[in-house]
């Protein structure tokens, strides 16, 4: 299948999704109501949102065993699916069409090509999101330490889709709020490695694509902390993305 018959499909896909979506089954609202706490502290309005956002992600991605893993889990599937939902929540239609592919690996995994060990990625040219579960669970059952896998790789996923002209769905970062979301990134990120101890870890100044993916992580776990200590990029965060997670931590 040529590329441009790719595209049109994910688009039916995610078209389709929408027309025939129906409640999620009990036991997928179980898993969600028992792990992951974003949606737990939603409205019961916000949580009917959700639940449609998550059953167009399932609907537009293929979830894939790898590293010897005989099969993804429903759990598996839920909190990842969960995890793209959030990052995204502020969309209503955007489920990140083009990385169509999520692969799954029991734990962190060599790479062949840069001769390291990884705990998740994203391929662009291939569509593909990858995670370490082992990784990806110690990101989700501490929601205070502002460190979480499935964030940090969404992130770089929702960056890279929102550049993809011809992937059938980009270009909804307002490019405004961006311009000046990069004005002040580039101004804390300085500040921030001036202070010993940072909300941010190491990692966040690497580059401007680990800024942002650290940036998201901090916004989603530690919103209030991140409100005191750098309201102004923290503002410019809750207009990029469309949603504000202190109101559901105060909530």
């Amino acid at each position: 299948m040529n590329k441009s018959w790719t595209i049109i499909l994910r688009i039916f896909k995610s078209f389709w999704a929408s027309l025939v979506f129906q409640a999620l089954p009990q036991n997928e609202i179980e898993i969600l109501d028992r792990y992951f706490p974003f949606y737990q502290r939603l409205s019961h309005a916000h949580q009917k949102d959700f639940q449609r956002k998550l059953h167009l992600i399932f609907f537009t991605k293929r979830f894939i065993p790898r590293g010897g893993m005989e099969e993804i889990t429903l759990e598996m599937k839920v909190l990842i699916g969960a995890t793209i939902a959030q990052v995204t929540f502020g969309w209503r239609n955007v489920s990140l069409l083009h990385f169509d592919k999520i692969l799954v690996y029991p734990d962190d995994y060599y790479s062949t090509i840069q001769k390291v060990y990884h705990r998740g990625e994203v391929n662009p040219k291939l569509g593909i999101i990858v995670f370490s579960w082992k990784s990806f669970v110690e990101g989700l059952i501490n929601q205070t330490d502002g460190i979480n896998l499935g964030i940090h790789e969404v992130a770089h996923a929702l960056k890279l889709q929102n550049k993809l002209i011809r992937s059938g769905e980009s270009v909804f970062f307002d490019h405004k709020v961006w311009i000046r979301y990069q004005q002040f990134a580039k101004i804390e990120e300085e500040q921030m490695q001036s202070i010993s101890n940072s909300l941010f870890r190491k990692r966040a100044f690497l580059d401007e694509h680990e800024f942002f993916a650290v940036a998201l992580e901090v916004f989603f776990e530690k919103p209030i902390e991140f409100q005191q200590e750098f309201p102004a990029l923290y503002a410019v965060l809750v207009e990029l993305m469309r949603q504000d997670p202190s109101v559901w931590i105060k909530n």
